[in-house]
């Protein structure tokens, strides 16, 4: 018998009938001998349903309210899986996020989560219970409701597993796993059956919508493994885990491609120390989380500065940095938003050289810009034109030979350090 945790995203329980086939899944878990807790994200299309209607009475809605609002989603969920399961006979009870003791900071609509006690989940797995937990929200030190920002589920359920000591945690949701690249763009994309969760971090943080970027840090910090799979088959998924052999003999593992970026461009700001500091602690104050940075060199006193945010926080982004015209008169600021963020990743590139110069040279051959670029020890990132963003995608997956058999093509370490330059920190 194990304890497993299982995450049920909104398309995984759109509408009853896959309610109904959810149940189902669980029935089967728990007819095997196993305690099973299920958390679950509101059914798609609920929460920008509910931001939506918030949004047409005041463009700037009070955060307190929003996670009061957007709560509503997943507690519909939890409800209705619980009656499904009930009509099968299984013995389930919901619980909210604060009813399951997830504990979290007091900052409305990001919130960030300080601890877990669980309640009483543990006293009614043993009573043989399935307990179906909302994701995204918690409630802070004074009982009020918090949300823990998009795809804050992925969170809950890792979190659950930590806090539970359960054996598996299973993400399910509408992809049977995680790929080399979006198979809506490059048809050939091949499924991973394993990868470190250094790379599923990357991924994560580029824009792969499999999941949550914190979700992948807190399994990493913990030591949670997770498996991503789909709620419509059988299939195995995805294991992500601390560490995967011979990962190292492929230089690149995956692409990613990110639209939820905007592009901030602060001109004419003076060229001496202090100034970047005074920008970037505008933004922090207003929690505004700041991407990829670049300065150009000063000259005649003058600077300008590009740095990229999510969408989400484009309005807060300007705002935090228009005072800072008081005092920089000068100043302008400029938002593009037909941008997105490219990267690839793999951990293969600590000690294979060559991807870099592939990278570049792919893109160069179709033509394709890049306005900005960032890298880290294992990911390369680069900003282009948002209507050149899935041919970049396709462009680069072929160069690194990913949709290829394993280990044939470009994607291998050896071929993609033959001739080609040191690439700078990838």
């Amino acid at each position: 018998m194990a304890r497993i945790v299982q995450k049920y995203g909104g398309t995984s329980v759109g509408d009853v009938e896959r309610i109904r086939k959810v149940a189902a899944r669980v029935a089967r878990w728990r007819e095997e001998g196993h305690e099973v807790v299920v958390v679950v994200s509101a059914r798609g299309g609920v929460t920008n349903e509910l931001l939506a209607r918030a949004k047409a009475l005041n463009p700037q809605p009070n955060e307190r309210e929003m996670d009061l609002l957007l709560a509503v989603g997943e507690q519909e969920t939890i409800a209705l899986v619980a009656m499904a399961l009930h009509a099968l006979g299984v013995p389930a009870v919901s619980r909210t996020g604060a009813q399951a003791g997830i504990l979290t900071d007091p900052d409305h609509t990001r919130a960030r989560i300080l601890r877990i006690s669980g309640g009483d989940i543990g006293d009614a797995l043993s009573r043989g219970e399935v307990v179906i937990v909302a994701g995204f929200q918690g409630a802070n030190l004074d009982g009020q409701t918090t949300t823990l920002g998009r795809g804050g589920s992925d969170l809950s359920a890792i979190a659950l597993a930590a806090a539970l000591e359960a054996d598996v945690c299973q993400i399910y949701t509408d992809v049977d796993g995680v790929y080399t690249a979006d198979p809506r763009i490059v048809p050939d994309a091949k499924k991973i059956d394993a990868i470190g969760y250094e790379e599923m971090l990357e991924l994560a943080s580029s824009g792969s919508r499999v999941m949550q970027t914190r979700a992948v840090r807190f399994a990493q910090k913990y030591g949670v493994p997770f498996e991503v799979r789909s709620s419509f088959n059988d299939e195995p998924g995805t294991m992500v885990q601390e560490e995967v052999v011979s990962m190292e003999d492929v230089a690149v593992s995956g692409v990613a491609l990110d639209r939820n970026q905007v592009k901030i461009v602060v001109s004419d700001i003076p060229d001496r120390p202090g100034t970047a500091a005074r920008l970037f602690e505008a933004l922090a104050a207003d929690g505004v989380l700041v991407d990829m940075i670049v300065q150009n060199l000063g000259r005649e006193g003058r600077a300008n500065l590009t740095f990229t945010v999510p969408q989400e926080d484009a309005y807060r982004a300007e705002k935090a940095v228009r005072p800072l015209q008081d005092d920089f008169p000068d100043m302008r600021v400029d938002t593009y938003d037909r941008i997105a963020k490219l990267s690839v990743v793999g951990v293969g590139m600590r000690s294979h050289s060559g991807v870099a110069g592939r990278f570049f040279g792919a893109l160069a051959a179709e033509r394709i810009n890049v306005q900005m670029i960032s890298t880290s020890e294992i990911k390369i990132s680069v900003v282009v034109a948002a209507e050149e963003a899935d041919e970049a995608v396709r462009t680069v997956h072929r160069a690194f030979g990913l949709g290829g058999e394993p280990g044939a093509g470009a994607g291998t370490a050896s071929e993609a350090a033959a001739g080609e330059p040191e690439p700078p920190q990838a």
